[in-house]
């Protein structure tokens, strides 16, 4: 094929149309007519001799050459776009710029506060939008409408830049007034009620089985390869109501170190080492390749790992 035969608005369409499986839903996003993206599509298939997009039961779905093509596509278009992107200076003194954060209730209990005071100090005009995991997607994240999202990450888009923030071991929160404050061994946590907090990503949650470990995470996977398992009494999506409620005498709450931090002059709570080794977890910043030449944003990712390094060293 002669590449010279490519238009690069037919590159935009592909990228859209693999994305959305549906015509009407691909031109709505370019702000084009249905007819034009029919259009579009039929050039792409004339082009690339290949239908594309298929109509099956489950609605239309992409072929075996689509999904090769879909990457380098995306690929492809997010680096034009880098490449095109303006260059500004950035004056944080003077800057009204709002930054949209996704931020876990992890890192919301621990970067976001510290991060908000430096910013206060030294940006004064410069505002958090903090959303949830629920509130965003990693499409969001790619396209640059999220200036940066902070979480644990299992699995990341090859295209997204990403920083480690911190590893965070595991520490054990029980009101002061547990009996076992001073004596936690294995069995003891075992004979125990326990609270879980989810480990969260992207889109909405479920409900929680007791009984699926594999979803239950790092603390329950850590206890399944000792051949254990612990009774879990509450589920909760909130560090700070697994803080509230291990205040409780008969509960405890296995949580990331950093967050338990947090509460450290609480008299009525007590945090103590867990009885088992549970592996360390790794929170992550990302951000689009549209974003990572950006001056304002180079400015803001130091700001976010300054403040993390700071807490590092007090933890």
């Amino acid at each position: 094929m002669n590449i010279n035969k490519i238009d690069l608005n037919l590159l935009i369409y592909l990228d859209v149309l693999l994305r959305e499986c549906n015509v009407t839903r691909s031109a709505n996003k370019l702000n084009i007519t249905q007819p034009a993206m029919s259009n579009g599509l039929k050039r792409l298939r004339d082009l690339l001799s290949d239908p594309l997009l298929v109509r099956t039961s489950e609605g239309m779905k992409p072929t075996e050459k689509a999904l090769r093509l879909q990457p380098i596509v995306r690929k492809v278009l997010l680096e034009l776009e880098e490449a095109l992107q303006p260059e500004a200076d950035f004056n944080e003194k003077t800057s009204t710029r709002v930054f949209r954060i996704m931020a876990s209730d992890y890192a919301t209990s621990t970067v976001i506060p510290s991060l908000l005071n430096r910013l206060r100090e030294h940006a004064p005009g410069v505002t958090l939008d903090i959303m949830t995991p629920s509130d965003v997607t990693f499409h969001d994240v790619e396209a640059g409408k999220i200036d940066m999202a902070i979480n644990r990450f299992e699995e990341l888009p090859q295209s997204f830049h990403q920083k480690n923030v911190w590893l965070d071991t595991f520490v054990c929160v029980m009101s002061s007034k547990n009996p076992l404050r001073n004596n936690l061994d294995l069995d003891a946590y075992l004979r125990s009620q326990h609270i879980w907090v989810s480990k969260t990503g992207f889109g909405i949650g479920v409900g929680m089985d007791p009984t699926d470990v594999q979803k239950l995470g790092w603390v329950d996977e850590s206890l399944q390869a000792l051949g254990k398992t612990r009774s879990i009494r509450v589920f909760t999506r909130s560090y700070h109501t697994a803080m509230h409620l291990s205040l409780e005498q008969d509960l405890i709450a296995t949580l990331p170190r950093k967050v338990a931090m947090v509460n450290r002059n609480n008299p009525d709570l007590v945090i103590v080492e867990p009885p088992f080794h549970i592996p360390e977890i790794e929170l992550k910043m990302i951000w689009s390749p549209l974003l990572h030449h950006d001056a304002s944003h180079i400015w803001f990712r130091k700001q976010v790992i300054q403040v993390a390094n700071e807490l590092q060293a007090k933890s």
